[in-house]
């Protein structure tokens, strides 16, 4: 592994630490969309749209976009430092953090200078927010067994079907929706991208509230829905490889997690500290609770070597392969242990709060983003060569 910041990614440090000092209002630092459950009133949503239209007229808010687009065109190892100052500032993301990293990426890629011009400028500034209609109630990790049907109808496509686990489809105002259009072909093939306005007549949007009371996934209904060909992204009929470009910018993000993490673990560790035992101890002198925490640690360390070892990959032309699993397999796990460790360090305190919160959100991030299952798969098959059965 070579890993090591170059010159140019240094001084993007220096001028985008000095942007954001000069430009972070101190009320919106530590705010922002949290588990992305927004659950917040029309003033608070528009406060970070005016930040989010802050960051694209300084074009920071897509800096791996290309620049005629309002991007910078930035590099790897640019990308890095981007997220480490945000995370350092504690400045609040965009309004789109799907579509800026995930869904743009396949825009770019596979679309049509008209849906460019008429969509990026608008998702780059927060004005739209969109989501991907992508599982299904029996289409989850076996994304190709997707049945949400499109027929075509002169100069519309006909959508019918469900899409569920829906993350921001309550606010959104575009999809990325991948529908069934060739049910005679194998699973992979017939299946074709369309670009929907959720505002479209026979759009119902129904919000699945989770086990932290927050409102972060959706249910989407399709009925009748008259979809203009022209907002179809890409070829008829090879949705599944626009579908993989969006998935793999999305596993790409993996590669910074460990920033979020070992925050974590040294606000685990400064809770242990001054948490009171009761015989004049604090929580951090409790031998047991010493090891697990020190374990938590481990992990958040050696999701940063795994993740720097991701990157390092692709500074050397590599794709970013397999490490890309391992670290979301990690950081997935990772984070179930620091909860778990939080409750132990707290006692009944840790039944309420962030802490407690963070309990039971945890148990979804072995299933988001690539389920532990379908990874360890990835994993045995890819690197240790495997059979299959």
């Amino acid at each position: 592994m070579d890993f090591r910041y170059p010159a140019e990614a240094e001084a993007f440090r220096k001028e985008f630490r000095a942007w954001l000092d000069a430009n972070l209002e101190p009320e919106l630092a530590g705010d922002g969309l949290g588990g992305m459950s927004l659950e917040f009133g029309g003033e608070r949503l528009e406060r970070l749209r005016a930040w989010n239209r802050t960051l694209a007229d300084a074009r920071f808010a897509a800096i791996a976009w290309p620049e005629e687009w309002g991007g910078r065109g930035a590099g790897v190892m640019e990308q890095v430092v981007y997220a480490e100052e945000m995370h350092r500032a504690h400045a609040p993301g965009t309004l789109n953090p799907l579509g800026l990293s995930n869904i743009a990426p396949a825009i770019i890629e596979h679309g049509t200078h008209e849906q460019k011009a008429d969509l990026l400028p608008r998702m780059l500034r927060g004005d739209d927010i969109w989501c991907q209609g992508f599982s299904e109630p029996n289409a989850g990790s076996d994304l190709a067994s997707l049945r949400c049907s499109a027929i075509l109808d002169g100069d519309s496509w006909i959508v019918n079907g469900q899409k569920t686990w829906n993350t921001l489809g309550n606010l959104a105002n575009w999809c990325e929706l991948l529908v069934r259009t060739d049910p005679s072909v194998s699973k992979h093939k017939g299946i074709t991208c369309l670009l929907v306005d959720m505002t479209l007549p026979g759009v119902e949007v129904r919000p699945l509230e989770t086990i932290t009371g927050e409102k972060e996934f959706n249910e989407i209904f399709f009925t009748d829905v008259r979809v203009p060909v022209d907002a179809t992204l890409g070829p008829v009929n090879e949705g599944w490889r626009v579908a993989m470009t969006t998935l793999a910018y999305e596993r790409g993000t993996v590669a910074k997690l460990h920033l979020g993490t070992r925050s974590k673990v040294k606000r685990l560790i400064d809770e242990a500290k001054r948490t009171p035992m009761g015989d004049g101890t604090t929580a951090s002198d409790d031998p047991v609770i010493r090891q697990h925490v020190a374990r938590v640690y481990m992990e958040g360390e050696l999701l940063k070597l795994i993740s720097e070892r991701a990157l390092s990959a692709e500074l050397h032309g590599r794709a970013m392969g397999p490490e890309g699993s391992i670290a979301k397999l990690l950081w997935s796990e990772a984070e179930q242990h620091i909860a778990e460790v939080a409750t132990e360090v707290l006692g009944p305190d840790g039944l309420d709060g962030s802490w407690a919160r963070d309990r039971v959100y945890s148990r979804a991030l072995t299933i988001a983003g690539g389920t532990t299952q379908v990874n360890k798969n990835i994993v045995a098959q890819r690197i240790l060569g495997l059979p299959r059965n």
